[in-house]
Parts: C-alpha cells; structure tokens; sequence
C-alpha cells in the first residue's frame, strides 16, 4: 500500500458520518475524553452482529478479568481517575480469529477464537492483563494525541482501522488508503516500548491476582509457533502485538530470578488445564463456528476409542462441545446422551459438574421444558449463596417458557408464580449492573409476560442506553411517557415517575452527543 495514491475524500467523508468526536488541538487526552471516542467505537460494536454476550462465557471471562482489576488497583496502576472515568468493560466478538486488543476508555475486545485456544486460565490472563496494562500505562492515549498531530482526516482514519483489524487485518487497509497508508497503519500497532511495558506490568499484575507467571511464557510459545505457520489471518494478534526473541526471554527471566520485582503469590496457580475451563474453551470453538459441516465433527470427537485416549479434562471439554453441537443441530435425543456421559464424567469437579448442570438446563429450554430447566437449576442452588449472572438468566428464560406475555388482564388474573421472585431477582441485578443489556432485556420480557407495559417499555429503553445508542433509548422514553399520559396498562404513578426522570438523563446525553460531532 506504501506509495499508492488515491482520493482522501471518501475517506473523509467516512469519518465524517461515524460522528467521531473532536479531539481538540493535539493537547494530551483526558480520561473522559478518551473515554467518549471508546464510547463511539463500542456502540458501534454492540451493533456488530458478531457480538455476543454469553452468560455462561462471560461469567469465566469475568472470574480472571476482575482480579487482574483488583491487582491492579492494590499495586497503584489504576488510579482513581482512570478507575472512574474508563468503563472497564469486555466485549466477546465470535470472531475465530486468535484476538483481544484495547480501545480507548478501556474497552476490550476478546474474540472467541482465542478464548477457545487457550489450555489455561494463565494463558488467557496473560493476554488480558497485559491489553489492561496497555490502558493503565495510558498507552493509547499516547499513541492517539501522537496521531492527533496529523490532519484530522487521517486520526479519523485511525480510529476505522481499529474497528476494522478488529474484524480482519484485511478491513483494516481497506479503509485506510492513500499515500500516507503506510504511516497510518504502523500507528495501528503500539511501539515497542509500551509493548515491553504491557509485558513488565502485565506480568506483574497476574502474578499478583494469583494467576501462574508460566502462563505469560507458554501463551508466547503458542502464539511463536503460529507466527511460523501461514496462518491466513486467524492471528492478527501477532500483527499488532508482534513477539520477539527479547520479550519472550524478558518473561522467562522474570520467573527464574527471584529478585525480578515480583513477590511470589502464595496462592498463585500452576499453569495446568482444569476441566471447566477445557469445557469454556469447547464452548467458544462451538459459539464461534456454528455451520453444519463444523457442528457435524463434533459427533466424531466423542467416538470411544479416541475419546479414551484424552486427559480426562479434554475428555470434559470434547463430551461438553459435542453436547453444545447436538443442540444447535436440534438432535436433543443425541444431546441427552452426552450431557449423560458428561455428568458421569466430571461428577467429582463440582466446577466442572455446575457447568454440565448448567449446559442440560439450556438443552431443556431448546426443548421449551421450562418446568425441567427450573427443576434443574433448583437442584444447584445453595441457600449460602446468591445465583449467579448466569443462572439469573437461565432462570428468567425458563419462567418466560412457563409464562408467556398476555394481555394485562388475563396477567393480573394468574395466579401466584415464580415470576416475581424472577422480576426481583433481575431488578436487584440492574441496580447493581445498570449497563448489562442483556439484563434489561430479560427484564423487559419479564414485565411484558407480567402485563408491564410501561416498565417493558422502560426497562427496553434501557437496553439501549447500556448499548450507548442514546438516540434510540430517547425514542423509547418518549413512547413510556407517551404510554403512561394515555393511562396505558401498567401505568402507575411510581414507574411514570421514572421514566420522566430517565427521558431528561437521556435528552441530557443526545445534547452532548451531538455536541462532540
């Protein structure tokens, strides 16, 4: 692409229609302004229709992403500034590509094909907690105000190139053209230095959350053996993290010199693979290929004869993305009879046992059995301890199978069910979550099958807030308000009363929105 030359203006007017924000006179970055231009790019994520939000998958993102943040935040990385301004969220793209990469105001985005390559908690930490450590060095605020020395078109540029190698190094040159292509591709990728610098506090960060310093070197390892394949893209990784001799040593050294810099964590890991977290990587390679022909290979895996000669954790893992497979394909006969031999399989890891649990009750909802998914999460369950995300969810999706939205009369005439233990358990979890979509949208059900419209309305709204499309969440609001003025069903004065209140929050965003264009 070096040398080519072509118009600029269509790739201004690109920009020009993605409303970036205006980044000012080429001063450093605020946290709060790098966090509007991450605001601008997740939206347009959430809106990627490779996003998924997966319950159970997120939830063993989360087990290593929050103690990476609480590390952090006890050795001094994360100031209280960048902990209150960055949003600190994960957003899983089902990408088959091995990639996870920063975006300002801390996002980051995990695609599944990673998550599926990994044979270790340690190995996925080492990624996370060094993109988290790009964030905390204010690497990309750095790297964004260099760039904000350019004409405006080409920081624009940029910022489309991130989105775009987020899917495919390919996108990336594609929108990015021109003669200065080649300069504005290199600032795609960090120096060196805060390469080496994502290394050296990323690794101590892990080390301190309790994660196996091995895990660094042996996802080097990895990611070394596929930079020697012809990979045709599925490592980009390596593109805008490049290894080196150098870094890999710089880690090993770190583990082998007892004055590294890192005190030892008494409860740190051992770098192994454990069952669960075998069954999570099948699940992201199942999630991330969903075509038949992929589906169909499952079914060879789990044969006898090769199944046997496995670890029993991979056996776990093989038994669980099969099972996962038969259902896509609706062969539930064939899926009961894994998630059998599954069970037997993992019945003395109650990690990996609450995972089978937790995959037979999603295979009684592909069958629309509500009662048994219930049935089944109840036998879980433990007085000493709340439900999780996960099973929150799997919880309302079940009672939406068992009651279905009526007319608001033909609600109020039912009798007693376990929708309202469901509706109270998701209204605890937004208040405490208040940006988890997929929570809101349950809500949103859960209150139209309870005959709500107003607050259907309202907790729908609020899925678009939490998706940052603030435009779209206003309409909404406007349509509650509308609803609540005509004495619609479900109105009363409480719930209007909060509509009122969230449609001036919003009015109040869209203004500032359509003042950073």
């Amino acid at each position: 692409m070096a040398g080519a030359q072509a118009d600029t203006a269509p790739v201004r007017a690109t920009v020009a229609s993605t409303g970036l924000p205006n980044l000012g006179d080429g001063t450093d970055m605020t946290p709060n302004m790098e966090r509007r231009l991450g605001d601008r790019i997740a939206r347009e994520l959430y809106r990627d229709p490779d996003y998924v939000d997966d319950a159970v998958l997120m939830e063993y993102v989360q087990g290593i992403w929050q103690p990476l943040l609480a590390a952090a935040r006890q050795r001094g990385e994360l100031s209280p500034e960048l902990d209150s301004a960055y949003a600190w969220e994960i957003l899983l793209g089902k990408d088959r590509t091995v990639n996870a990469f920063a975006l300002p105001g801390a996002y980051l985005g995990l695609h599944l094909g990673l998550v599926g390559v990994v044979t270790s908690r340690d190995e996925l930490a080492s990624v996370l907690a060094h993109e988290l450590s790009h964030v905390t060095q204010r690497h990309i605020s750095r790297m964004m105000t260099r760039q904000s020395q350019q004409a405006p078109w080409m920081l624009g540029a940029m910022i489309l190139g991130v989105l775009a190698a987020s899917k495919s190094p390919g996108g990336a040159n594609a929108l990015i053209v021109g003669s200065q292509a080649a300069n504005a591709q290199s600032q795609l990728n960090f120096s060196r230095d805060m390469e080496r610098e994502a290394d050296r506090v990323g690794f101590t960060v892990s080390t301190q959350a309790g994660f196996a310093p091995q895990g660094f070197v042996s996802m080097f390892a990895k990611l070394q053996q596929a930079s020697r394949l012809n990979d045709a893209g599925n490592f980009p990784y390596l593109r805008s993290h490049p290894l080196s001799t150098e870094r890999m040593a710089d880690m090993q050294s770190r583990i082998e010199l007892p004055d590294s810099g890192t005190a030892p964590n008494p409860a740190a890991r051992q770098n192994v693979q454990e069952a669960d977290q075998s069954m999570m990587a099948a699940r992201a390679r199942v999630l991330s290929n969903s075509n038949v022909d992929a589906l169909r290979t499952w079914s060879v895996e789990v044969d006898p004869v090769l199944l046997g000669k496995l670890p029993a954790v991979l056996q776990a893992g093989t038994l669980y993305g099969a099972m996962l497979a038969a259902m896509k394909l609706r062969d539930y006969k064939q899926a009961q009879a894994l998630w059998s031999r599954l069970t037997d399989n993992v019945q003395k890891d109650a990690p990996a046992s609450r995972l089978a649990r937790l995959l037979g009750v999603e295979l009684k909802l592909a069958q629309n059995d509500g009662a048994g998914a219930l049935r089944l999460l109840q036998s879980g369950e433990s007085a000493q301890t709340k439900p999780s995300r996960a099973e929150l969810f799997l919880a309302a999706q079940a009672q939406l199978k068992l009651n279905p939205a009526v007319p608001a009369t033909e609600a109020r005439a039912r009798p007693a069910s376990g929708l309202a233990a469901t509706t109270q358990g998701l209204q605890t979890w937004v208040a405490d979550h208040p940006t988890d979509a997929q929570a809101w949208q349950l809500l949103s059900s859960i209150y139209a099958a309870e005959g709500l419209t107003l607050s259907s309305i309202r907790a729908q709204a609020e899925v678009n807030v939490a998706q940052l499309d603030y435009p779209a969440a206003l309409s909404r609001f406007k349509t509650a308000q509308e609803w609540a003025r005509k004495g619609g069903a479900g109105t009363d004065h409480f719930e209007a009363s909060i509509v009122d209140t969230r449609t001036r929050q919003v009015e109040s965003l869209v203004r500032e929105q359509a003042l950073e264009r």
